[in-house]
């Protein structure tokens, strides 16, 4: 099973975004998505293998980001 956290787009050059999560960056392909698509400051959701699988609403990215960093903290604990 694969699990995908929202991340933020804060960068777009040749095809390829640079997202950040949790204070983690990393770049993914748009190769799947339409041109256009996906701007900056937009949520993005990466599948395994590195390309953007599909944007989300701002509401949705960071209540799915809550969620998992209250999971994160209770498991931690």
């Amino acid at each position: 099973m694969c699990m995908a956290i929202p991340s933020e787009v804060i960068a777009i050059e040749n095809g390829m975004v640079t997202v950040e999560c949790f204070g983690v960056r990393r770049q993914a392909s748009l190769l799947m998505m339409e041109e256009g698509e996906v701007a900056l400051g937009d949520y993005v959701l990466i599948q395994a293998g590195g390309f953007v699988a599909e944007k989300l609403d701002r509401e949705t990215a960071l209540a799915t980001q809550a969620l998992m960093a209250e999971a994160l903290s209770a498991q931690a604990s």
